[in-house]
């Protein structure tokens, strides 16, 4: 997206901005030893019921599903169970019935942890980032897993957010709320994973900063990694999706492209404020 569509108002963050256009991060190996399934989605969540603990089921047959470089957004009303039905794809609930496979592996009773070594990448919407810490000591936290070289993926995180080289030995603390929220995702990025989820990226931030957001999602998303995104902005999220899910009460309501959810009326009339 190359203007602001959202008129000359807010927090004008522009350091969130890339100034060099497309970045150049590499496509992402793909991690641990899953087998593709032929013809199957890179990852699904299909048909999942299940809550926190011992609790009631909050998702009720939900499935969530996303290519290989694709950017898929769920959406809905509050308390649709939206960040519980990412939680549920990164292993945060109990999945009572259904599965979760990644790349064809059905990965559906590892832990968290076990996800992020075969490519999960979680940012999650609040207390994402070690404020104490400086920026490029977040980096390397996000690089706990690998035994290798981290230099490469660091420089390709600073290219896709270049305030970042700029402050990287500032206290992540003391950023806006758009640095942080760069401060997060690239953190995540430190991993190589194969797919990121992100629960409501642009909460908090202004319009412009939002759009600036999406704009390195989406250049995220062309190097091949696969993107799945809670957001709570639905109309300008499903403007970058590739596949949209609208969620009520912890179940599918409506799925299409984010075209199509945008031009569909009961969307639009019901969600999207006609």
């Amino acid at each position: 997206m190359s203007t602001n569509p959202y008129g000359d108002h807010g927090n004008k963050d522009a350091s969130i901005t890339n100034p060099h256009g497309k970045g150049t991060m590499s496509p992402i190996e793909d991690t641990g030893p899953a087998v593709p399934a032929p013809g199957g989605p890179f990852l699904i969540g299909d048909t999942m019921t299940g809550g926190y603990g011992k609790g009631p089921n909050i998702l009720h047959e939900c499935t969530i599903a996303v290519e290989k470089g694709e950017i898929a957004v769920i959406v809905g009303p509050n308390g649709a169970g939206k960040s519980t039905a990412m939680k549920a794809v990164f292993g945060m609930l109990n999945v009572r019935e259904g599965a979760v496979k990644l790349n064809g592996e059905d990965i559906t009773r590892l832990s968290p942890q076990a996800r992020v070594h075969k490519g999960m990448g979680f940012v999650p919407q609040t207390h994402n980032i070690f404020t104490s810490m400086t920026v490029e000591e977040n980096l390397e936290m996000g690089a706990f897993i690998r035994n290798d070289d981290i230099k490469h993926t660091m420089e390709q995180v600073y290219e896709l957010f270049p305030i970042l080289r700029d402050k990287r030995n500032q206290a992540a603390g003391e950023l806006s709320g758009g640095q942080r929220q760069q401060v997060a995702v690239g953190r995540a990025l430190m991993t190589k994973p194969t797919l990121l989820m992100l629960d409501e990226p642009t909460a908090g931030v202004s319009p412009i900063v939002m759009d600036e957001l999406f704009d390195r999602i989406i250049e995220v998303a062309r190097t091949g990694i696969s993107i799945l995104m809670v957001e709570q902005n639905a109309r300008q999220a499903l403007e970058i999706a590739d596949k949209g899910y609208v969620l009520v009460q912890g179940r599918n309501a409506h799925t299409g492209t984010g075209k199509e959810l945008l031009a569909d009326p009961e969307v639009r009339a019901s969600f999207l404020g006609g």
